[in-house]
């Protein structure tokens, strides 16, 4: 849970640690140093910064979540957690800035992955069904309301109020196109 100017501190201290420790010769905690440093570029590949974006993501600090966002180095890197929740976070962003393509392109990549719940996991099917919707692709539209509700029972109240709405929009716009 760190940023990317934060793990360079700590691998710089934690390089000077294990200068110190090889010139007192003790090699065990020279090991136990390098595990740890190994253990911080991993986990800058496989959660990145997506942890502490998510945090402004959610008091809708949109500018400062997508520069974490964009930090992380290769989104194809990231475990299949973060992976999800970084394109879903990257789908809303785009869609608060009215970018359309884009943020049907992430919210597609997160359907794909595992998110914190059913309801995101709806909610990103229910946006590319949207915006479709709203580009006249009735047939992809109805696809994803289709996958949407798949797993009906496992939606909240909620997400099946919008599902429905979508549903019906898509029947009217189908009827007067």
């Amino acid at each position: 849970m760190f940023t990317n100017q934060a793990r360079l501190a700590v691998l710089g201290l934690f390089g000077l640690l294990v200068a110190f420790f090889a010139y007192q010769h003790n090699y065990q905690l020279v090991c136990v140093v390098l595990l740890l440093m190994l253990l911080i570029v991993w986990d800058y590949f496989k959660s990145g910064t997506v942890i502490l974006a998510a945090k402004l993501y959610h008091v809708k600090d949109y500018e400062k979540a997508e520069s974490l966002l964009h930090q992380v180095y290769n989104p194809l890197w990231l475990s299949r957690n973060r992976r999800g929740f970084y394109e879903f976070m990257l789908g809303g962003i785009c869609l608060k800035r009215n970018d359309y393509d884009e943020a049907e392109k992430h919210y597609e990549i997160a359907a794909q992955f595992p998110l914190r719940n059913n309801n995101d996991h709806v909610a990103a099917l229910a946006h590319v069904a949207n915006i479709n919707i709203r580009k006249a692709n009735y047939e992809k539209a109805e696809a994803y309301l289709k996958l949407a509700t798949r797993d009906e029972e496992k939606i909240g109240s909620k997400m099946k109020e919008v599902i429905q709405k979508l549903q019906k929009e898509l029947q009217t716009r189908k009827a007067n196109a």
